[in-house]
């Protein structure tokens, strides 16, 4: 290649660098009506090709879907399990948070019980904890708890492991020094370990949130005479596609949702961390 063939293509090479980097900076106003735009034209191409290039019975049409949705919203069907379906991933987010924070404080201020637990607790997290939702069955019965069960494995992990990473983060000098002059463990956790690792902890919670939503609707696949996992498999019981596409958009809304709300949660912490040093 001679020397202006190469200049050419290093000329072509940074203006293709610079069209992505302003493609990737354009403003948020203007990337909510592109997202808008995109989400418009994938329904109009989905209502377009029911029935004419996938058959209508496998995918349905989102007319159908707002129609079997808007039913559910007059009959008031659809409140009725979100509420059982928001009510057990709340309650299994939050017992598996609570248990994942304390966990991953604990054995990362214990090196001694950490090293001694580590092959327990890297065994049981290797489980598919799947698996583990006809034991609760047997266990907790059909009812909510049985579902907020499985929701706080699904959690607890996960939690767990980042709190863990983020306590062990903490520099030992640090504490070290405190220590000498004349901290005590409450404050040197209070201080220190937790605004320290509560990065790490978000992270977690970030991560679990989808899996709580997962575990409930699992147990309401499995089990449950409500909650939008069983409004899933009536719908799919009685070849009702438009009712399972209509579940599962309140599910991904209700996904949305609740990651928002811990990004909110994250936002105002991180605030207070920076405003306490």
């Amino acid at each position: 290649m001679t020397a202006p063939e190469m200049t050419e293509r290093t000329a072509v090479e940074a203006a293709t660098r610079h069209r992505g980097r302003c493609l990737a900076e354009v403003s948020t106003p203007t990337m909510v009506v592109l997202q808008i735009i995109l989400g418009v034209a994938f329904l109009a191409f989905w209502q377009w090709s029911s029935g004419r290039l996938i058959d209508e019975f496998m995918v349905s049409t989102p007319l159908a879907v707002g129609g079997r949705l808007w039913g559910w919203v007059e009959n008031g069907t659809i409140w009725m399990n979100i509420w059982a379906t928001v009510h057990a991933t709340l309650l299994g987010f939050l017992i598996g948070a609570v248990a994942g924070v304390i966990g991953g404080v604990w054995l990362g201020l214990s090196p001694f019980l950490s090293r001694l637990l580590n092959p327990y607790i890297w065994a049981f997290n290797a489980l598919p904890k799947v698996a583990l939702a006809p034991l609760f069955l047997l266990w907790f019965g059909l009812g909510i708890e049985s579902k907020i069960a499985l929701a706080a494995v699904l959690v607890v992990f996960l939690v767990f492991v980042n709190t863990f990473s983020g306590v062990r983060e903490v520099d030992p000098d640090l504490t070290d020094c405190l220590l000498l002059m004349g901290a005590t463990k409450s404050q040197i956790l209070t201080r220190v370990v937790l605004p320290s690792a509560t990065s790490w902890i978000f992270v977690g919670l970030r991560t679990a949130v989808p899996y709580a939503l997962i575990g409930a609707i699992i147990g309401e696949l499995i089990a449950a005479n409500r909650g939008l996992g069983y409004l899933v498999q009536l719908a799919g019981s009685e070849f009702d596609t438009a009712g399972v596409f209509a579940a599962l958009l309140v599910i991904a809304v209700l996904a949305v949702a609740f990651n928002e709300a811990v990004n909110v949660l994250q936002r105002r912490l991180e605030r207070w961390k920076v405003l306490s040093r």
